[in-house]
């Protein structure tokens, strides 16, 4: 037979599966349906590198398995197209961003074909297509008249040189002082108007319904974390300023007798109002500091600081003065803005108390000189006394009900969705403005609204967006002006998954049609999502909201869009870190296929070891993956008889079930040493029967797609492609191993290998195994002090 000549056989098959549509997801509601999804990336200038197409070959290994398992598979890919990356390239270069974004989509879509991923490509979209980013439109407007889409004068991080708000994860902090990730430019805290979305109105139930969704637990848990339910009483203080009061929310209200001292954030509205007149140019100073201190590093800082107001409160347990301080680590987003400081039951309000002399009282008993956070009897605690923490609570916010002053009360950690972007490759707004500032949105016959083509896309120096300059778009003649903001990147993979089941050669189907739910019900929830873990608590608690809104509107019929999260491993620089053009340690997959093959990169990345893990790139383990595809190649120079060779139906069947197995729970290195095990098999026998031959290619299939669909046709002449063929089925009977090879060891060391019948007695293998003539060579002479035996498996002499 010829060598493998994988460069020419490659695209051979491309061409054929794209030509064919072979991949395409069919009208077929009698078949069960496998729905697998990539997180999409970002069409950036440098394209992928190989750690894009583990994650890429791991979901395309699973839908063809699916396939030829009879499911209907949806395996759709698309592009996450807008966003500030392409705006500041098209700033520092002068191109337009939706070009420069469109001839990036060209290259990576090159690229996914290239590395031989099966997708059916008249379901492609991108974020940045207007009829799709017509239904973004839709959403929003429905969120508003639900009234979960709101504008608000809320404190942003904003960055004048890139002339837009930044989320917390886009700033990085030195010396106190914030830049942005992207160009390191100042970034300062601002009042703005800005559209918000109330995710926080979900939060219950974003919280109870990760128990519904089968994820990694510690995903789950960043998840809680950042919704950061807490449960507790809400209470008012007096103040001994005019009428002026504020509320505080604690998780530990059995405490309030031990309250010694309260914290403002320096954010809060009664901050300037409440500071004496002694000490006013102090807490001015203190809150203009404040302001250049990202959340992250406030609550970090070890060493806490504050200034007096020089006002204070009144505790509604006795009723005695307190002071009331301003603190960088409370926070104006979380609670109240303002808290009660217990500081014997609180390590850092012990801390605080304990920098600035503030009073410390014990209110449960406690042996030791520092704060103490357990449970205890209380006592100094009036009507709580001779409580545990838990019936003190109880009491005591049914005290503070009964007098009107506090009520039980959940608290979140999770903020609203700050939706505004002051840029312009973002989808607009489809809002106008009146001249009495009243909101009135589009007609749905007016979406999608686009874009205008605009010369210079740069910041307007304003603080709004680029949009501002665009006189002609902005201004609607008898109706007012346009919104000048643009939506967040998140937007649109906020519901991608939903686009693809409704996206085809024609367009888009309406997302409130008939048909559309129709589908819906039938692809949804997304059976297997494949993608890193830096999407934890953005994309992915993002796109939960969305779809329990659309499930609240009826438009969706699951209360989760995702039911099976992989978070696959980064593939590290050979020197073991990242991956990056900084570290010249990136690999392109175009340098991998062009030397090695498609079917090589896909079968070593499978291989390198659990898809969850981080591996190091290895050229050593490529070009052993490389031989091992080779070494299948020439498997098929033996002698192919048409009946099955029975020597090899027991190590046949085994990989069936293995392989199987091991692919259903997505473990494909463990996968590919079965079937190595099987290809020394069959060097040893030096024939094979054909339809053994099919079956292991089959096997092998999803993951060295080119190279196996060749021998199936070229050398065993069958013209059904294996992607619609019927997955093979082990058979028990051959399953039922009587004989093994058991290892025998002296001292540690192997000596021997001897065959015996399942579960012969130790006393029959001792004596078979002091028989074995390289056993009597270590032995002779010594004394036998010990043998260890595992059933079927190992014998170990120990000698002296």
């Amino acid at each position: 037979m010829k060598n493998y000549e994988y460069k020419t056989i490659e695209k051979k098959w491309q061409k054929h599966w794209l030509e064919n549509k072979l991949f395409k997801t069919q009208e077929d509601r009698f078949r069960p349906t496998f729905y697998c999804l990539d997180m999409f990336p970002y069409p950036s200038a440098s394209g992928l590198h190989v750690g894009h197409i583990e994650g890429y070959s791991a979901s395309d290994i699973m839908s063809r398995f699916k396939r030829m398992q009879g499911y209907n598979v949806l395996h759709p890919f698309g592009w996450d197209a807008f966003g500030l990356p392409a705006e500041q390239f098209a700033l520092a270069t002068g191109k337009d961003p939706r070009s420069f974004t469109y001839e990036n989509i060209k290259n990576f879509k090159r690229q996914i074909i290239e590395a031989g991923k099966g997708v059916d490509w008249d379901r492609e979209l991108a974020t940045a297509d207007p009829n799709y980013f017509q239904w973004t439109q839709w959403i929003f407007k429905k969120l508003y008249e639900n009234n979960l889409a709101v504008l608000k004068d809320v404190e942003v991080n904003f960055c004048e040189a890139l002339g837009t708000v930044l989320a917390n994860d886009e700033i990085v902090t030195v010396d106190g002082k914030m830049f942005s990730e992207r160009g390191n430019y100042p970034v300062v805290k601002k009042a703005m108007r800005q559209w918000v979305l109330k995710i926080t109105e979900y939060a219950d139930r974003l919280l109870e319904d990760l128990e519904l969704v089968d994820w990694p637990e510690n995903l789950k848990e960043m998840q809680r974390n950042w919704i950061g339910k807490s449960t507790g009483a809400m209470i008012t203080f007096k103040t001994t300023v005019d009428d002026y009061a504020f509320d505080i929310f604690t998780t530990r209200p059995d405490t309030i007798y031990g309250a010694t001292y309260c914290v403002l954030a320096p954010e809060h509205p009664l901050a300037l109002a409440l500071a004496s007149d002694d000490e006013k140019d102090q807490v001015l100073e203190y809150i203009e500091k404040t302001k250049q201190k990202q959340e992250l590093d406030r609550l970090a800082y070890k060493e806490k600081t504050g200034v007096f107001t020089g006002s204070y409160a009144i505790n509604p347990a006795n009723q005695k003065r307190i002071p009331i301080w301003l603190a960088d680590y409370v926070l104006p987003n979380y609670g109240t803005g303002a808290v009660m400081a217990v500081p014997a039951h609180d390590d850092r309000d012990f801390e605080f108390a304990q920098k600035y002399g503030l009073d410390i009282i014990e209110v449960i008993k406690n042996a030791e000189d520092k704060a103490f956070t357990g449970d205890g009897i209380h006592f100094n605690s009036g009507i709580l006394d001779g409580l545990n923490n838990e019936d003190a609570k109880n009491k005591i916010i049914a005290d503070l009900e009964k007098r009107q002053i506090g009520y039980s009360h959940s608290n979140y950690k999770l903020r609203d969705w700050v939706f505004s972007r002051q840029r312009y490759w973002g989808e607009p707004f489809p809002v106008i403005y009146d001249e009495n500032g009243n909101i009135h949105l589009l007609e749905d016959n007016e979406l999608p609204l686009e874009l205008p083509v605009l010369d210079n896309i740069r910041p307007s120096g304003t603080g709004e967006s680029p949009l501002a300059n665009a006189t002609e778009w902005l201004y609607v003649s008898n109706k007012g002006k346009r919104d000048t903001n643009t939506m967040p990147q998140l937007a649109g993979s906020s519901w991608y998954y939903i686009g693809y089941i409704l996206k085809n050669h024609l367009g888009m189907i309406p997302l409130n049609s008939p048909e559309a739910k129709s589908l819906l019900d039938q692809f949804l929830p997304v059976d297997l999502y494949i993608g890193g873990t830096e999407h934890a608590v953005g994309h992915l608690l993002y796109a939960r909201f969305w779809h329990k809104f659309l499930y609240d509107l009826g438009l969706v019929s699951t209360k989760e869009p995702f039911k099976k999260l992989v978070n696959q491993g980064m593939i590290l620089g050979s020197d073991h870190s990242k991956m990056s053009k900084s570290r010249n340690n990136g690999v392109s997959p175009d340098e991998v296929i062009s030397t090695h093959g498609a079917d090589a990169l896909r079968l070593y990345e499978m291989f390198m070891g659990p898809l969850e893990a981080e591996k190091p790139w290895s050229t050593d383990g490529l070009d052993g993956a490389k031989r091992f595809l080779d070494r299948v190649w020439r498997m098929f120079d033996f002698e192919i008889t048409e009946e099955n060779q029975e020597s090899l139906e027991t190590v046949y069947h085994q990989t069936i079930k293995k392989v199987t197995e091991d692919y259903e729970k997505l473990g494909f290195n463990t996968a590919i040493s079965q079937m190595m095990i099987f290809v020394n098999e069959v060097y040893k026998l030096k024939k094979i029967g054909k339809k053994q031959a099919r079956g292991f290619l089959q096997l092998l299939n999803p993951i060295a797609p080119h190279m196996t669909e060749e021998l199936n046709q070229d050398v065993l002449n069958y013209h059904e492609e294996l992607i619609y063929s019927e997955w093979p089925l082990f058979d028990e009977k051959y399953l039922v191993v009587s004989h093994v090879e058991l290892v025998v060891q002296v001292n540690g060391k192997l000596r021997a290998k001897i065959e015996i019948e399942v579960d012969t007695k130790q006393e029959v293998i001792e004596a078979l195994a002091l028989k074995e003539e390289n056993v009597m060579k270590f032995t002779e002479g010594l004394t036998i002090r010990k043998i260890i035996y595992v059933p079927n498996k190992l014998l170990n002499i120990v000698v002296a």
